[in-house]
């Protein structure tokens, strides 16, 4: 029986997640070359293809099945090593997360860090970004995930991504053309509320609220029913319901930054892994 090496899948698995070989050398520290020859040694020992160089790295049908068992075998290998290599940790973190990344990290992240560092007690709260970003200034929270506009000249977030914004909508959703576009928002402060706003006013586009809430939940169901339309960053919409960049005539709402507020010489080490996780996980996007 073979065994694959766990460092040829990381390098497969983080070159399909950063789109180049270039690219992952960088982050594993390893040349181009040396990435390239891990490749073809993966290729070589399952006898198959992984990517269709010719279309821009494309995965290949036996790479898309091999994607879909790697990133599991690489979260396992870091929960055992987490678990036996890294020191004892313990201790209380209190973590502020987006409503809308909430049910993601929590089902992923989160879960692998709880796993790993059972002793950890996770005290996570969500809300808008707003509302996080001043209760972590008033000292509520050790680390905070949230989202601020991405051209901010002097953002509070570090280590961020670029998310899109996207228009969602059901595929039952009926408009009428002579009516004001029905839209479904998080309250005052939200991030999506102020960027579907500012662009449908730009493009002279009639809009009305039809429906606020703070509850991720409650904004979903209202926009499975068919209530209205809303936004959400691409990574965050759920099953279910359909996303485009623009939709009947709704211009693009561009993209938002995605990333952390922490004082790094006030993290504990619980926090500081914590943090790493996080990191990794919003990579993972």
């Amino acid at each position: 029986m073979k065994n694959l090496p766990t460092d040829l899948l990381r390098t497969f698995v983080t070159i399909n997640q950063l789109g180049g070989f270039t690219q992952a050398g960088e982050l594993l520290g390893r040349s181009q070359p040396a990435i390239s020859l891990q490749v073809k040694r993966l290729e070589e020992q399952l006898n198959v293809r992984l990517f269709n160089r010719a279309h821009g790295l494309q995965l290949t049908e036996e790479g898309q099945l091999l994607m879909s068992y790697a990133q599991k075998m690489l979260d396992l290998n870091d929960a055992v090593v987490s678990r036996l290599d890294s020191p004892k940790v313990i201790g209380t973190v209190r973590l502020g997360i987006p409503n809308d990344f909430e049910v993601s990290f929590l089902a992923t992240t989160l879960g692998r860090f709880a796993q790993a560092y059972p002793d950890v007690t996770l005290d996570v709260s969500s809300d808008i970004s707003v509302n996080l970003l001043h209760d972590y200034r008033k000292g509520e929270y050790d680390l905070v995930m949230a989202m601020e506009e991405s051209h901010q000249q002097q953002g509070q977030l570090s280590d961020f991504i670029l998310e899109p914004l996207v228009w969602v909508r059901s595929n039952n959703l009926v408009l009428n053309a002579d009516a004001p576009l029905p839209l479904i928002l998080y309250p005052k402060g939200c991030l999506y509320r102020q960027s579907m706003i500012r662009a449908l006013t730009d493009a002279n586009i009639s809009w009305r609220i039809i429906y606020s809430s703070y509850s991720l939940l409650g904004i979903q169901a209202a926009i499975k029913a068919g209530l209205g339309i809303s936004a959400l960053a691409k990574s965050t919409v759920p099953d279910g319901l359909e996303a485009s960049m623009e939709y009947n005539g709704c211009p693009s709402l561009g993209s938002v930054s995605v990333g952390f507020c922490y004082n790094g010489a006030e993290l504990s080490p619980a926090g500081r892994m914590l943090l790493d996780y996080l990191k990794t996980g919003l990579n993972r996007l």
